[in-house]
C-alpha cells in the first residue's frame, strides 16, 4: 500500500517531466530520424511478439492495425525516457571507481539490452490491451502506468548488477 501511495505522489512529476522533455526534443527536430527509420523497424519486432498472442497485426510506416483498430506509434512511444532514466542511473550507480572496467561494461550492456527488451514488452502489452479491450485501457496504461514498468526494471536491474555483475577491483 505504501508503494502505491509513493507512486501516486511521484506520478504527476514523472508525467510532467516527460511532457517537458518531449517538447524540448521536438523543438530540436532530432525525432524525425527516429520516427522515419527506427519506428518502422521496431514495429516489425512488435508485430512478431503480438502475433504470438494470435492477434492480427499489420503496420505501415508508423501506423498499426490491431484486430481492426488503428493506432499511431510515434518516436515518443519507443521508450526514450527509459533510456534517459537508465543513463542517469548509470551516472549515479557507476560513479564509484571501485569496480572493474569489464564488470562496468557488462553492466552497461545488460542495462541497454534489458531496457530495450522491457520497452518492447511494454509496447506489446499496450498493443494487446488495444486489441482485446476498449482503447481507454491501452491509453491509460500508455500514459500513466507504463513508467512503472521502467522503474520496476531499473530497481531489478541494479539489484542484479550489484549482486551478480559488478566486481570490485582488487586491493580496494
Amino acid at each position: 500500500m505504501t508503494i502505491i501511495a509513493i507512486w501516486l505522489i511521484i506520478l504527476p512529476f514523472v508525467v510532467s517531466l516527460n511532457e517537458i522533455l518531449t517538447k524540448i526534443i521536438e523543438s530540436l527536430k532530432f525525432y524525425t530520424y527516429i520516427e522515419s527509420y527506427l519506428v518502422p523497424v521496431e514495429l516489425k519486432m512488435l508485430g512478431v511478439l503480438v502475433n504470438l498472442f494470435g492477434i492480427d497485426f499489420a503496420s505501415k510506416g508508423n501506423v498499426i492495425i490491431v484486430n481492426g483498430k488503428f493506432a499511431e506509434v510515434t518516436w515518443n512511444c519507443l521508450g526514450w525516457q527509459s533510456l534517459l532514466f537508465l543513463t542517469v542511473s548509470f551516472i549515479v550507480g557507476l560513479t564509484n571507481h571501485r569496480y572493474t572496467r569489464s564488470s562496468i561494461s557488462e553492466t552497461i550492456i545488460i542495462g541497454i539490452l534489458g531496457t530495450f527488451l522491457i520497452n518492447l514488452l511494454r509496447m506489446t502489452f499496450i498493443v494487446v490491451l488495444l486489441a482485446v479491450y476498449p482503447p481507454i485501457f491501452s491509453i491509460v496504461y500508455h500514459d500513466y502506468l507504463a513508467a512503472i514498468t521502467t522503474i520496476i526494471w531499473l530497481f531489478g536491474f541494479w539489484w542484479f548488477a550489484y549482486k551478480f555483475v559488478l566486481e570490485e577491483k582488487k586491493g580496494m
